[in-house]
């Protein structure tokens, strides 16, 4: 059974940090690249950052580069998102997926539930 189960959402205050844990199984976790994703209330979902099978090549939304980090540790099946300098709107649900090969664009094949992650003022 294919598994994607994130971890690490909460409420934090602006500028605070958060790091999101994405843990994988049932699937070769090498043969796939990883991204997060993110939905704010009333807004359409947006890929905030991946990171490649491969070279371990890294893409992040303009909204959050300098802020941002991912990385993924392949013995463990899992990937992580360290957020940084968090603001009000990064408040959302943060879910990642994953996508068969070593290219961050197009459709995804598997998905996570979700964690929330909500910044106060």
């Amino acid at each position: 059974e294919v598994q994607l189960v994130e971890s690490g959402g909460g409420l934090v205050q602006a500028g605070g940090s958060l790091r999101l844990s994405c843990a994988a199984s049932g699937f070769t976790f090498d043969d796939y690249a990883i991204g997060w994703l993110r939905q704010a209330p009333g807004k359409e979902r947006e890929g905030v950052s991946c990171i490649s099978n491969s070279d371990g090549s890294a893409y992040y939304a303009d909204s959050v580069k300098g802020r941002f980090t991912i990385s993924r540790d392949n013995a463990k099946n899992t990937v992580y998102l360290q957020m940084n300098s968090l603001k009000r709107e990064d408040t959302a649900v943060y879910s990642c997926a994953a996508r068969e090969g070593s290219s961050c664009k197009g459709v995804y094949d598997y998905w996570g539930q979700g964690t929330q992650v909500t910044v106060s003022s």
